[in-house]
């Protein structure tokens, strides 16, 4: 088979209603996840009391109920086929750095669809605890505190483009209309934030690495409760958990206005 003929199997499938549908229903998971985020850490701004602020507190949100448990089956279902989606844009798609950036979000949004599906099967992830142990794991590696630092700093790159991205607007590129002014409003506190919190989960990545301790790299959660240590108190975690919100309710928007 061609390199051509691939591309047209890999373009009708994106374009299949289940993949485009799906990927859409994985968008709007995608805010859900991240308004559950928002709830935990303004939760933990106010009471120093809340479930872990990250994902895995989210997945660990909706598993108690049965509604929830509902809602993980779809997040996993509807992230996994806007993964798929993602990897065909990969083959579609001829810039190289366009396909590696798809095939990065497809691996994202493939680990985050079996994070959900294992929390409706019953399964208890603490991404903290995972976050130390790969931390860990690399330190124990030839030349591991430079690879600990190296994420750190990949990190930190992948922040400062979330802030790039919300500053400019150029998250419009991804939707096939323009939306309304609010709807823009929303990504572009969203991005900032979101990037603002990545910041924080890659210097201490960084830290980790400097200070050879494992136990300083505590991912997103450790992020968000470092927050509260800045200048201000709690304002900052609560300006970022309000970002979240505002990410989320552009994701859902995004399930609208998504160019698929």
């Amino acid at each position: 088979m061609s390199a051509e003929e691939v591309r047209e199997v890999a373009r009708s499938v994106a374009d299949h209603p289940v993949v485009e549908h799906g990927a859409r229903l994985g968008y709007a998971a995608n805010g859900l996840l991240h308004l559950l985020i928002a709830w935990i850490g303004i939760q933990l701004a106010l009471t120093e009391r809340s479930e872990t602020a990250d994902q895995s507190g989210a997945f660990q949100t909706l598993a108690a109920t049965a509604a929830g448990q509902v809602a993980l089956w779809a997040t996993g279902g509807g992230l996994i086929l806007l993964a798929l989606w993602q990897l065909t844009e990969a083959v579609v798609r001829r810039t190289w750095g366009v396909r590696a950036k798809s095939v990065a979000k497809a691996v994202v949004y493939a680990v985050i669809a079996f994070g959900a599906i294992g929390a409706a099967q019953g399964g208890r992830t603490e991404s903290t605890r995972q976050t130390r142990d790969l931390t860990r794991s690399l330190m124990n590696r030839s030349m591991g505190l430079v690879l600990v630092a190296l994420v750190g700093v990949i990190v930190l790159v992948v922040a400062g483009y979330h802030v790039y991205k919300g500053w400019t607007a150029r998250f419009l590129r991804d939707l096939a209309e323009h939306p309304p002014r609010w709807v823009i409003g929303l990504g572009r506190y969203g991005y900032v934030a979101k990037g603002v919190a990545l910041a924080m989960v890659g210097l201490l990545f960084i830290v980790a690495a400097v200070r050879q301790r494992a136990a300083e790299s505590t991912g997103l959660d450790g992020a968000m409760r470092t927050l509260m240590d800045l200048p201000g108190g709690r304002v900052p975690l609560v300006l970022v958990a309000a970002g979240f919100a505002a990410y989320a309710l552009y994701s859902g928007a995004r399930a609208r206005y998504a160019r698929l």
